[in-house]
């Protein structure tokens, strides 16, 4: 009874140090570390655990040349997950960082291309439509002899018939809610757009949500 009594008491100290190590909070690591294990976890597509790695990565290796190849891969896979807001918040990161590097011009056609993915409805987020147009503008600017300016330009065309068409639904809008002078001055910006004879092919609204968007 006493040996039985012996081991039991061994196997519950055994456990409770085991718990504790297991709980135990990783810190002092080397940068391939926790690039390693950021890598692991988007395989394993836990993407929480893997932003919660690289604040890890970031805080104690502020110098590292991993920190933004590690940006520039959780940003990609925020957006294979459609999380543009995530996406965009490693892109940011990466263009405040290391704006003046070659790279930069990956990091900046990412954060458009992220923008122009983002918009699942039509009528929708005018601002962002507008700040990703103005972003295009800046990037072919930049980098005129880029080899991802003709995906900028095509994003570019689609963005600009997007606003076209949302200009539309605005006058229209304004017209249905009774306030003539307002849709005048939209009306007139469709009007006067080149665009005005393009036949564009209206997307798709389903049809709880056109009720209150046609």
């Amino acid at each position: 009874m006493k040996i039985i009594k012996i081991v039991i008491a061994a196997f519950v100290i055994f456990a409770f140090f085991g718990c504790a190590n297991k709980n135990k909070e990783v810190y002092n690591k080397p940068a391939l570390y926790w690039y390693g294990e950021i890598i692991k976890k988007i395989k394993d597509f836990d993407l929480e655990e893997a932003d919660s790695l690289y604040t890890s990565l970031s805080s104690e290796h502020v110098s590292s040349p991993l920190l933004p190849e590690a940006m520039i891969i959780l940003a990609q896979a925020h957006m294979e997950e459609e999380e543009y807001l995530l996406a965009n918040f490693y892109l940011d990161e990466y263009i405040k960082r290391f704006g003046t590097t070659q790279k930069s011009e990956y990091a900046r056609f990412m954060k458009i291309k992220a923008n122009f993915e983002s918009f699942p409805n039509p009528n929708r987020n005018q601002q962002l439509l507008l700040d990703t147009m103005k972003q295009t503008k800046e990037f072919a600017d930049r980098y005129p002899d880029s080899q991802y300016r003709p995906m900028v330009e095509t994003m570019y065309v689609k963005l600009k018939l997007g606003e076209h068409f949302m200009i539309k639904n605005i006058a229209d809008l304004y017209r249905r809610i009774d306030k003539p002078k307002a849709a005048k001055i939209y009306q007139e910006q469709f009007d006067n757009s080149p665009l005005k004879n393009a036949h564009m092919i209206k997307p798709h609204i389903p049809w709880y949500r056109s009720w209150f968007e046609e």
